[in-house]
């Protein structure tokens, strides 16, 4: 029996350290919160540590099928992460020292997904009265044990844990439509979700770029819905065809994957708009005014819809029919966002119907078709989620949202009595770039850093606790216009997921930023144990060169401040070409190097742990008079709104990137020092204008062009400053090209900013700039 040294809940667990108490990590204790993510709701000391070996047994119950899953789960899970090899056995006695798990319907967490877990020298035992929780329980104790993220023999400290998730749904969106993920990666994906405790897997299979899933009555979804040909096609390492699909069998088994580890996948089916795939695959059935477009490479808000005549209708039905024989999911998910009414609008015969349906808007519209679809999966035992623009012309009957454009949705649908997830952009939408640094890659460009993820809460407070019940939880989305990937995938989920995670499982008064801080260095040991490519963005350092460039550059010397996003660990440097470690310099304080200067740096957490590859800056006149993409800013009036590869469908990570503004083709190097200054070179690319713009079409600004193909301009202080240079761009439209555009300016004296933007002709191919570089001597 173990006993309990010291009682507090985890919200005190700091104070437990004030008074001599500690969490031993790998052998060495810690003034910290126990390295678990996310955080129970109660943890208690207590006396003793076992040790975990090869003579170490898992064990249950005979005729416990649920303590006897989670156990090879647990031990599976164990020989991945540490490799040791347990025994997994059988005995109502089990041995001093085993790991054992246990069904019982009076367990003292009553909560639904709940456990205990009680480790002490004599053994571990974990115990609950779902299948869920012995789960979630094996999931806590791999965490005790590979916090120190070695291999072999480990032991963990005694302690006591109850806990429970806050939320039903705690989820994770992918989509696979943009790009296609194969079946491995999903899998990867899961056993991510079931590492944090996550439970719902949001699949979007289908959109405007391609259709993901068999359908066996109507094989052209996936024999031409699923492929598509790519900009720049059979260039710079472009397929030819891009695109795939999953059959029956393959969802089948992603499904029993998916349970096995307590995930329950619902599918999405995105209707009526971002059904140009579909469109494409059956255009005489479900399409509305006789188009037979192909698959969409743009990606973005495309105009195709699905018809509302009874063929349309009886071809959906049809489909989800075979959908829901695949997925056991009560909630089937059916899109409902950015569906652009235009053609419904210019459609005689789907006017005739909104007129004999008494319906006067294509919003009401939406709602009715959305309404008889709910009806449909109704009559199936299935509830309908979708998109918050569903709420557009009145809530569905039947319907749950899912609210993206902020939580006002959220908040609406909640106090009309319908449940309701969150996965507002601003917060859970994980294809954004994590910071503002230049090494990022693919991505929108608005930051979405670990810290913004964290302090999200799911729960308004204008909400009554009636109308709160029906916040069935969170979860994170994946886009993948921009993560073409596996390791974009790990990229951008991970840490932030972590973040999420806690959000969804611990109650909300046990969460602490600096808290989660200080366990994030075990999460991150798991991390590299496990081959994921975690993001270290948030503990990246960053190298800024304070004062006047040209200042530097007459004094040859240069004052450098670093820092990182989260304020975390310590940063220590070099600067005589060696590669920074635990014994380098602690910054401290900015310091003065004198050019030429190379500064390398790297944080490492208080443990010691790495938390961020070692970053460098060469200090020379060179670089300091370059811009390189990431470092150049929008002009006034526009926004460097994405992150875009050399091609859409490059799957390597250290492909260029290029930082471009859809509306203005246009980029800021600021505060360039021109004293002396003769000339400049400009390294650019043709990419690909592929972003469908719908309604906002008309916002894209054309600037007036003097040759056929247009020009670069480089304006002094603005756009509309005086002209320094014009350079021709030279012919063709072959995407993926690099051209280098230099030539002299005028003699200048000070700082100016300077205006650098494309004439080019808007129907063809966008511009990137890789960089911009002074040219000539300087004093």
């Amino acid at each position: 029996m173990i006993q309990a040294t010291t009682i507090r809940t985890v919200r005190h667990w700091s104070r437990l350290f004030a008074i001599g108490l500690a969490w031993f990590d790998g052998g060495v204790a810690h003034a910290t919160e126990p390295p678990l993510i996310p955080l129970p709701v109660e943890v208690r000391t207590a006396s003793g540590t076992l040790d975990i070996d090869a003579r170490t047994a898992i064990t249950f119950a005979p005729g416990d099928a649920e303590a006897e899953a989670a156990a090879r789960y647990l031990a599976e899970e164990l020989h991945r992460s540490r490799g040791l090899t347990l025994a997994v056995t059988a005995t109502a006695r089990p041995a001093t020292r085993s790991i054992v798990l246990r069904s019982d319907p009076k367990a003292s967490v009553e909560q639904r997904e709940g456990y205990s877990l009680d480790v002490d020298g004599d053994g571990a035992h974990i115990v609950s009265r779902d299948a869920a929780g012995l789960f979630y329980g094996a999931v806590t104790f791999w965490q005790l044990a590979t916090a120190d993220g070695k291999h072999g023999s480990t032991h963990v400290p005694g302690v006591s844990i109850r806990d429970w998730p806050r939320f039903e749904w705690r989820g994770l969106m992918l989509d696979v439509a943009r790009h296609f993920h194969d079946v491995a990666t999903v899998k990867q994906v899961l056993d991510a979700m079931a590492e944090h405790k996550l439970n719902v897997f949001h699949w979007h299979l289908s959109d405007d770029q391609g259709w993901r899933i068999e359908i066996e009555r109507y094989p052209l979804l996936t024999r031409v819905g699923g492929w598509r040909t790519p900009p720049g096609a059979g260039t710079h390492g472009e397929p030819m065809r891009y695109g795939g699909f999953y059959t029956q069998e393959q969802i089948r088994d992603v499904v029993a994957y998916a349970s096995a580890r307590h995930i329950t996948v619902v599918p999405e089916l995105d209707m009526p708009g971002h059904a140009q795939a579909a469109v494409a695959s059956y255009p005489d059935i479900v399409g509305v005014n006789g188009d037979h477009p192909t698959v969409s490479v743009d990606w973005g808000v495309n105009p195709y819809l699905y018809n509302v005549d009874d063929k349309s209708f009886t071809f959906i039905e049809n489909v989800l029919d075979e959908v829901m024989a695949l997925f056991p999911s009560t909630y089937i998910h059916l899109g409902g966002d950015e569906a652009v009414k235009d053609q419904w609008k210019d459609s005689p015969a789907v006017q005739a119907r909104m007129k004999s349906l008494g319906i006067t808007d294509e919003n009401a519209l939406q709602s009715w078709f959305t309404d008889r679809l709910g009806d449909y999966l109704a009559k199936h035992g299935r509830r309908l989620i979708g998109w918050d623009e569903i709420l557009e012309g009145g809530l569905p009957r039947t319907a749950s949202v899912m609210s993206w454009r902020g939580v006002q949705g959220a908040i609406d649908a909640a106090k009309k009595d319908h449940d309701v997830v969150l996965a507002p952009a601003g917060w859970m939408y994980f294809d954004n770039l994590q910071s503002d640094r230049a090494d990022e890659p693919n991505g929108r460009l608005s930051v979405l850093a670990l810290e913004r993820v964290y302090g999200f809460e799911p729960v308004d407070a204008s909400l009554t606790p009636e109308q709160a019940r029906h916040v069935l939880g969170t979860e994170a989305a994946l886009w993948t216009e921009f993560i073409p990937s596996a390791r974009h995938i790990q990229h951008a989920l991970f840490p932030r997921v972590d973040a999420m995670a806690e959000i969804a499982w611990s109650p909300r008064g046990t969460r602490s930023w600096q808290g989660f801080l200080q366990r994030l260095p075990a999460q991150m040991r798991r991390y590299a144990v496990l081959d994921i490519a975690a993001s270290d963005t948030a503990f990246a350092p960053a190298i800024h060169i304070d004062g006047d460039i040209a200042r530097i550059l007459q004094d040859g010397k240069a004052t450098v401040r670093i820092d990182n996003q989260t304020a975390f660990g310590t940063v220590r440097y070099t600067t005589d070409g060696s590669t920074p470690g635990t014994g380098a310099k602690a910054y401290t304080a900015p310091f003065t190097v004198t050019l030429p200067t190379t500064v390398r740096a790297i944080t490492f957490a208080p443990d010691g742990t790495p938390m961020a590859g070692v970053r460098a800056r060469t200090i020379d006149r060179d670089n300091l008079l370059t811009r390189h993409n990431g470092e150049l800013m929008k002009c006034p009036d526009g926004s460097l709104g994405l992150r875009m590869p050399l091609l859409p469908d490059l799957a390597a990570m250290d492909t260029p990137v290029y930082d471009v503004d859809l509306f203005h083709a246009c980029w800021v190097y600021p505060k360039a020092p021109l004293g002396g200054v003769k000339g400049i070179r400009i390294e650019a690319a043709r990419l690909a204008r592929n972003y469908g713009l719908a309604h906002e079409l008309s916002k894209v600004v054309s600037y007036p062009a003097r040759t056929a193909n247009g020009e670069l301009e480089v304006h002094q202080d603005s756009c509309t400053g005086p002209m320094l240079a014009s350079f021709p761009l030279p012919a063709g439209k072959a995407l993926g090209e690099s051209i280098v555009l230099q030539g002299d300016i005028p003699a200048l004296h000070g700082e100016h900013d300077l205006c650098l933007r494309v004439t080019a002709p808007t129907d063809g191919p966008l511009y990137g700039l890789g960089s911009v570089k002074l040219t000539g001597s300087y004093p």
